[in-house]
């Protein structure tokens, strides 16, 4: 599996820009995946070191043979604890690209897109236990109501709740292909696959707890940058976009930003881009993908 099948990277040159690469320094990509992004990194260090993490088994496949990389293997809400295994306590730099993968995507049997028949599966750490049968088989009716409404933003979410509790007592959902046919009752005419999109994007994110690893991560990256150190994140959909977009600008996920005595902003990080990058009407073209990517870099205040 290459590279450059397994998934293109989206925003390449301002991601590494982003980072603002120092030769020596250590840095982190917290989304390996196929390894477009850690790859320029790499190409950048002179005497510095790359930690690559990944909860997805296959993306040990793309894993450069070079004494300058280490590959986690872990979630990467786990960052500080295995960067400090290896006996890191700081970074100059930790990039993120979220969301799911093009090899993910395109794997049947992971369960991830409608454009496949496949397992209701869509964990991206295969090992986990739960999965979106377990989930459409367990949760009740609330809680499908509150996911599907809070994850897909899914207009009709309490009348699909209701009706996926009625039908699985009959017929438990297995595969994306039943899943979808059952859906299209529910859809919109005429926007029936971006109805799928959101309920699947919906299921996917509670699969794999997303905004919990999420909000996680971005808190151990604060601990974890050195002072000047780069932030660089890129979003797929509103709800991973307003905590990086909050965090960076407030220093916290809710709430108004802090002030001190005179005035001044209590925050850790300090954004660098103002407002987010999207990407060109010519990466779109090439990359669908990027078209929803909304990319913010920030910097950790001190000295």
């Amino acid at each position: 599996m290459t590279n450059s099948v397994y998934h293109i990277p989206v925003m390449l040159d301002p991601c590494i820009e982003g980072l603002a690469i120092l030769p020596n320094g250590v840095y982190v990509d917290v989304t390996f995946g196929g390894g477009g992004h850690a790859k320029e990194i790499l190409n950048r260090l002179e005497g510095g070191h790359l930690y690559g993490f990944d909860q997805d088994s296959d993306a040990l496949a793309n894993a450069p043979q070079d004494s300058r990389f280490t590959f986690v293997q872990a979630n990467f809400r786990d960052i500080k604890r295995y960067l400090r295994l290896h006996g890191i306590k700081q970074v100059d730099g930790i990039l993120a690209d979220l969301g799911i993968s093009s090899h993910q995507i395109d794997a049947p049997e992971r369960g991830f897109s409608t454009r496949f028949q496949g397992d209701l599966d869509m964990r991206m750490n295969q090992s986990a236990e739960l999965s979106a049968k377990e989930l459409l088989a367990r949760y009740d009716e609330a809680a499908l109501h509150k996911i599907l409404g809070m994850y897909g933003e899914v207009k009709n979410a309490k009348t699909l709740a209701q009706a996926i509790v009625a039908e699985r007592s009959v017929q438990p959902f297995t595969t994306t292909e039943g899943f979808t046919a059952f859906l299209k009752r529910f859809a919109p005419r005429g926007k029936e696959f971006k109805y799928y999109a959101q309920v699947f994007q919906a299921l996917r994110i509670e699969v794999n707890d997303e905004m919990g690893a999420l909000e996680e991560m971005l808190l151990s990256a604060v601990e974890l940058l050195k002072p000047e150190g780069r932030l660089v994140v890129m979003s797929y959909h509103s709800l991973e976009d307003r905590l990086v977009k909050n965090l960076m600008s407030k220093g916290k996920f809710q709430g108004e930003v802090e002030k001190d005595f005179y005035g001044n902003l209590i925050r850790p990080l300090e954004p660098v881009s103002r407002g987010a990058i999207t990407a060109s009407e010519e990466e779109v073209e090439r990359n669908s993908r990027a078209r929803s990517a909304k990319l913010r870099i920030a910097k950790k205040i001190g000295k």
